[in-house]
């Protein structure tokens, strides 16, 4: 029995359903780079959190007025995720009632070119001006690494 395979433009090539699933196998056994930074920036919110932060330090009050619709405990969520991944550093403060800041890590930055480049595209799709943005190079913390 011959195995065979219909790709969109109509043709069937036979032995292409098993060159398919010998893919999908070696794929689930080697991860894929940018399927691996997709789960740790690729959920709703966790892109625009860090957003925010390459601006500098952030509170949680600062997160929720800068991104309307999120909820505290979604924020508080995607904080610790990304605390866990190593790009966000949370800092406890020893105070009452107790101060929480957020920052990046050096691990948390090296996202930035990425950001950027989305920016960019992002502008370049609407077709608008530039738009008054976090990941604008004139506010970045650490911007002149970009320039380098």
């Amino acid at each position: 029995m011959i195995i065979a395979n219909t790709v969109p433009n109509g043709r069937t090539y036979p032995g292409l359903f098993l060159k398919t699933m010998e893919h999908q196998t070696q794929c689930k056994e080697v991860r894929c780079p940018i399927q691996f930074v997709l789960e740790i920036v690729g959920s709703k919110w966790a892109i625009l959190i860090l957003r925010e932060l390459f601006s500098g330090n952030r509170r949680t009050h600062e997160f929720l007025h800068a991104l309307p619709g999120i909820s505290t405990k979604t924020l508080t969520a995607r904080l610790r995720e990304l605390e866990s991944y190593g790009l966000v550093n949370r800092k406890v403060f020893p105070e009452v009632p107790p101060r929480v800041e957020y920052s990046l890590t050096e691990k948390g930055f090296e996202i930035q070119p990425v950001m950027m480049s989305l920016k960019q595209l992002g502008e370049q799709w609407l077709e608008e001006e530039s738009c008054n943005c976090p990941m604008d190079s004139n506010v970045l913390v650490g911007s002149e690494s970009l320039s380098a």
